[in-house]
């Protein structure tokens, strides 16, 4: 089963790709690796998790934040490379979480995104990854995702 038929198995749909929100680019191809740039709750153009984890959000509504990044990301590898089918595995995951001070549960956090992966790429998406809690994200999004991606040759 191809990644994209996964991913609708899942009742899931790519979104379109986020545009660039300043003076980089969504990802950076260099030999078979793809440097993904951040990636926030921002779906289709609209905002759908804001606030910090701890306060306005919970852990389980911040892992749905984590998994929309994710989400987001998926479209700009896409984008980038023209078909999920060209992923040979997720090497690396960055991840933030807006969270009120004294927060320790990133990691529950972020594995919204990490288990995305792993649903749509199997092994391929099983990574490397660091879950951070921080005081503040861009438009005070809940999470946001950093991603290394390995390509196939």
């Amino acid at each position: 089963m191809t990644p994209e038929a996964k991913l609708s198995a899942l009742g899931l749909t790519l979104p379109n790709p986020p545009a660039a929100a300043g003076s980089y680019v969504p990802s950076v191809r260099t030999g078979n690796l793809l440097y993904c740039a951040g990636t926030i709750c921002l779906l289709n153009g609209q905002m759908t998790h804001t606030g910090q984890v701890g306060k306005e959000q919970t852990v389980e509504t911040g892992y749905r934040a984590a998994e929309v990044c994710a989400l987001n990301t998926l479209a700009n590898i896409k984008a980038a490379t023209g078909s999920l089918d060209q992923v040979a595995r997720i090497v690396l995951v960055n991840g933030f979480v807006n969270a009120i001070d004294g927060f320790s549960d990133s990691p529950a956090v972020i594995n919204g995104a990490s288990d995305l992966f792993v649903k749509v790429f199997g092994e391929a998406g099983k990574h490397a990854r660091a879950a951070v809690s921080v005081s503040g994200l861009p438009r005070g999004t809940t999470t946001e995702i950093q991603v290394v991606v390995e390509l196939k040759a």
